[in-house]
């Protein structure tokens, strides 16, 4: 697990071994255990280590072939790298370290760009092929590891991390503001935009070549529903076991120290059994919780750490968040406000103190339906169909709009219902699960903004990908589309941040691609029934855990957002919304926010998430966009 970075020069210097050297120094927390630099007429290339296989200096990178021909800096790790060097010795083939590193170069020096048909693993890397003056870079299926990438006039860089371009000489800030209006909708900025105009993100499952006459990207990977398996339910969920076993099995491959978060959930407890039974010692896991006992898992975690006899280590979030989050939300280069990146800041750095690698229960709910959205959507669904499509479309949303006149979180629940049942599945989709009221919105934006905007919309985010699934059915459509957008966009980037943050290197069984291909290929009724979710998933591990673990309800990586923001979090966040300037006050007008913050305050309305969405990018904005964020601001 690393950071990388660099750039091309054919039509522009770009930088020199000095720039190289600070986009790696900004990066140092994704490896702090090396370092180093690879410079020629037409490429620059730069890369942290954190060390996890092979931990000799014959793992550093940038690392060459044995006759110079090709450079790679890599991100991330190969599972199924061990038997690839097999393979690759076999055709001739020589290694001089044990790391996953040399056989990506091996294998593109067989296959090519086909070289990604046969990895397994989470990666972005960046490889130089100086006969064929190109590079060519790739990130992994699911998109676990980041890259990020600036092109303007012919000028090309990428690293994995926003912070790290944003040190080159020349490097616009210009805020795109349909990327705002994504945020705000979000809580996160979807592939491939970034917050800036010209940085971009290259989407999961793609490659891009870059060479002296410009860019090309390409798709390599794709997830597809075929609902093609029918075997009886008892034989499935047997198989399922078995391949999870495998993929935890090749993610408990490592030189140094390895352990598992266990937050008491179906999928974390799952994997964790997985891993004692792998083990030949105990399992380190490591759990946080919270004082207020609604959002306190750690009784759960406590149960299975008990049953595998692992060596478990608790903390406990306190009155300690102010304290941390200007420091945490810097991590994120960009606007990011999914509140469990506090917890999983806190578990990174708690696991951190006892290992150096952590498996984790990550995709379980994207994969195999979950979450409760989904069983909300099928309920929405069957409603949907009792009435006619006029009355829907012409009906319900006046009875909406006379509903949300009213006060009471009962009118609030009927009035958005009916907004939701007037359009089609895939528009009540976004609806259900935005972050963003409308009707707050466009009280909270200035005539300026809403004339920067236009006509544009962040609901085509969803409804485009909704549209794009290969799928048979509603619900393989909503996990693709949720496997497209929240997945990388948010679940995945808060994982790589905080983690990365501590140095820690999370890794995810049920995100490797047979596990997700395997449940593409399931009949939706062994994810999500009656009400029942991660049907398959919940009888693949009935033999390994509590029934309790089972059947309890889902409580998420909660925080106590409301009562943070008017206690413990209060001071910090009328300071960053009322008293800065730049940033909110650019898009929205402040009066009405203070009307919304007061409301909160007196306990009248629940506006958390609004408030702390507004303040997670003015937290961001006061640290990357300093010339409007006032005296004393930090770039």
């Amino acid at each position: 697990m690393c950071g990388i970075a660099g750039f091309t020069r054919f039509a522009d210097p770009m930088g020199d071994k000095a720039s190289l050297t600070a986009m790696g120094k900004a990066m140092a927390h994704r490896g702090p255990d090396a370092s180093g630099t690879y410079l020629d007429q037409e490429v620059g290339l730069v890369h942290r280590r954190l060390s996890i296989i092979d931990l000799s200096p014959a793992g550093n990178q940038p690392m060459q072939t044995l006759d110079g021909e090709l450079v790679i800096c890599f991100n991330g790790e190969i599972y199924n790298f061990r038997e690839l060097r097999e393979e690759l010795r076999e055709k001739g083939h020589r290694f001089r370290s044990e790391t996953d590193t040399e056989v990506i170069l091996a294998l593109y020096r067989e296959h090519g760009e086909d070289c990604l048909e046969h990895l397994n693993g989470m990666f972005a890397f960046a490889l130089w092929d100086r006969p064929r003056r190109r590079l060519f870079l790739a990130r992994d299926r699911i998109g676990k590891k980041p890259l990020y990438y600036f092109h303007q006039d012919g000028r090309f860089a990428f690293a994995s991390e926003l912070k790290s371009l944003l040190t080159l000489p020349g490097i616009p800030r210009e805020v795109r503001p349909d990327a705002v209006y994504d945020f705000f909708a979000y809580q996160y900025v979807p592939d491939p935009k970034t917050i800036f105009r010209y940085m971009h993100k290259l989407p999961p499952g793609h490659c891009m070549t870059v060479t002296r006459d410009g860019l090309a990207i390409r798709r390599y990977w794709e997830i597809r529903f075929t609902a093609e398996r029918q075997d009886g339910d008892d034989a499935l969920a047997r198989e399922l076991r078995e391949t999870l076993t495998r993929c935890t099995r090749q993610r408990m491959i490592s030189d140094v120290p390895l352990g598992a978060f266990l937050s008491g959930g179906v999928d974390s407890s799952g994997v964790v059994a997985l891993m004692a039974g792998l083990s030949e010692g105990p399992v380190k896991t490591c759990s946080i919780g919270f004082d207020e006992e609604k959002y306190n898992e750690t009784e759960f975690a406590r149960e299975v750490a008990e049953k595998y006899a692992t060596e478990h280590h608790e903390m406990t979030v306190h009155e300690n968040v102010k304290d941390h989050l200007e420091e945490i939300v810097g991590y994120f280069d960009e606007p990011f406000a999914d509140p469990s990146l506090v917890p999983t800041y806190f578990v990174s750095a708690l696991a951190r103190r006892q290992v150096t690698v952590a498996v984790s229960g990550d995709g379980g709910d994207e994969v195999f339906a979950g979450y409760e959205k989904y069983s909300i959507d099928a309920v929405e669904n069957r409603l949907r169909r009792l009435f006619p499509r006029w009355v829907r479309r012409h009906l319900f949303p006046p009875l909406a709009a006379l509903l949300g006149r009213c006060r009471g979180s009962l009118c609030r629940r009927g009035s958005s219902l009916l907004r939701t049942l007037s359009v089609d599945p895939a528009l009540g989709f976004y609806l259900s699960n935005t972050q963003l009221d409308d009707r707050h919105w466009n009280r909270l934006i200035t005539p300026a903004f809403r004339e920067q905007l236009g006509d544009y919309h962040p609901a085509h985010i969803t409804t485009e990908a909704y549209a794009g699934a290969e799928a048979p059915d509603h619900l393989s459509r909503i996990l693709y589309t949720d496997m497209k957008t929240y997945l990388p966009g948010g679940i995945l980037v808060k994982v790589d941040r905080m983690s990365m943050a501590n140095s820690l290197e999370v890794r995810s069984p049920i995100l490797d691609r047979r596990v997700i291909e395997f449940a593409c290929r399931l009949p939706s009724r062994l994810k999500l029934a009656g009400g029942q979710k991660k049907i398959l998933l919940r009888k693949a591990f009935e033999p390994l855990l509590p029934a309790g673990t089972l059947t309890r309800r889902k409580m998420g990586f909660s925080v106590p957002l409301a009562s943070w923001l008017r206690t413990e979090l209060r001071e910090v966040a009328e300071d960053y919304l009322f008293g800065r300037r730049g940033g909110i006050a650019r898009y929205f007008d402040l009066k009405t926010l203070r009307d919304f913050w007061d409301r909160h305050q007196s306990g009248e309305e629940d506006h958390a998430d609004l408030l702390w969405n507004m303040l997670m990018f003015q937290m961001w904005w006061c640290r990357y966009m300093p010339a409007d964020a006032g005296a004393g601001a930090e770039p």
